[in-house]
């Protein structure tokens, strides 16, 4: 007798394929990952909440003091006066950029400041004023000019060891080609460029044209500097002048591969 076709026999299996029952616990698996899935966002959820309501809506994390560094004239309560940090707010929300704005609008001193948050309650301040270079004398009274030509505070006492700025331009044409504000940055950069003995003991700046810059001594002594140009020949210049001729009472760097020292 003949067996079965090649036909019934792929119908046999198809049958018995239909008919096999599913094997137990074959969907478990992909139940217990979903599960796992759903798990897992529900703790990022819950994380997420908590940590949104320590930093926004707990009391751990508010603003309660302020913490300063850095400062020399200013005193600490007119720094956190004008930076005006909104206590008792959360520490995440406050703005750090207003804070420094504020600084630098109200405290013309302060040349730099860094405004950080000081976990878990604080405001931290790391101040850096200005250092006046050169003064110039207004009444009884004196304005602070830094090394960038700003003047940036008037006060009653002269600090030490800082000279006076006289501008004697009016009658010169530099004061209309360059302006006041050049002619005071030259003198800063005069200012900048003197020896540490001469700096010491220089008690006037004077400018009296943009090339024609003087410096008044202790000792009844006095130097030609000329111009701002060439600040570091001249200062070499003049620390020799000075040491070949201590006793001298003028001593001219303007043109320095050509100095000259008189009186004495």
């Amino acid at each position: 007798m003949a067996g079965p076709t090649t036909a019934q026999r792929g119908a046999g299996k198809q049958q018995d394929t239909r008919e096999r029952p599913p094997r137990p616990g074959a969907d478990e698996p992909r139940i217990s990952r979903r599960r796992l899935l759903i798990l897992i966002a529900a703790a990022v959820l819950l994380l997420g909440s908590g940590a949104v309501w320590a930093l926004y809506g707990s009391s751990w994390l508010r603003t309660e003091d302020v913490r300063i560094t850095g400062l020399g004239v200013l005193t600490p309560a007119e720094v956190e006066r004008a930076a005006a940090v909104p206590m008792g707010t959360p520490l995440v929300s406050v703005d750090t950029g207003a804070i420094e704005r504020r600084l630098r609008q109200k405290l013309p001193r302060i040349d730099e400041v860094d405004v950080v948050r000081s976990w878990p309650h604080g405001i931290g301040l790391r101040v850096t004023e200005r250092k006046p270079v050169l003064l110039v004398k207004k009444g009884g009274k004196f304005i602070e000019v830094d090394d960038e030509g700003v003047r940036f505070a008037t006060v009653d006492k002269a600090p030490a060891r800082v000279p006076l700025l006289e501008l004697a331009a009016d009658r010169s044409p530099s004061l209309r080609r360059f302006g006041t504000d050049r002619l005071v940055r030259e003198a800063v950069r005069v200012a900048g460029d003197l020896p540490d003995a001469v700096a010491g003991d220089t008690r006037v700046v004077r400018v009296t044209s943009y090339d024609a810059i003087s410096l008044e001594l202790g000792g009844d002594r006095t130097v030609m500097w000329g111009s701002g140009e060439a600040g570091a020949a001249k200062a070499k210049v003049l620390t020799a002048l000075m040491k070949v001729a201590p006793k001298a009472g003028h001593f001219d760097v303007s043109a320095p591969t050509a100095p000259a020292v008189s009186g004495g």
